[in-house]
């Protein structure tokens, strides 16, 4: 499967009906995300049941912003609708063919875990900001 096109419209149903999502978000003047898009095209040749979706960050200006997208490119991936990667900067095949096994073998009862001890975490440090 080509990569293909994430709006602010589609993205919930993408992240939420498909089990690994890669997002790249990029524009056409940067550099190193043309760089990347054919390392990153060639990996959704090679992996049809993972979507590979792409985020202009020029058209999908609100959708970069809920992701707070600074630099470009920049690749998230979601597992289950989790939140399991994300970092700035172009990837080489191999790192991107490294990533993607690292993904496929992840543990998501533990990942689910350590989210919800993270989340109990933040919400127990806001409790007592709140309370001072």
């Amino acid at each position: 499967m080509a990569t293909r096109e994430i709006t602010i419209e589609g993205f919930a149903e993408v992240v939420e009906q498909n089990d690994i999502v890669f997002l790249d978000f990029w524009a056409a003047w940067c550099g190193p995300c043309r760089m990347f898009a054919p390392v990153f095209e060639k990996a959704s040749e090679q992996h049809a049941d993972i979507v590979f979706g792409k985020i202009d960050t020029e058209n999908q200006r609100e959708l970069a912003a809920a992701f707070h997208i600074s630099s470009i490119p920049t690749l998230m991936v979601f597992r289950e609708g989790v939140l399991v990667f994300s970092q700035s900067g172009a990837l080489g095949a191999p790192q991107l063919d490294q990533l993607i096994a690292g993904v496929r073998g992840l543990d998501m009862d533990a990942v689910r875990t350590e989210v919800a001890a993270q989340q109990a975490q933040s919400s127990e440090q806001t409790q007592k900001e709140v309370v001072r």
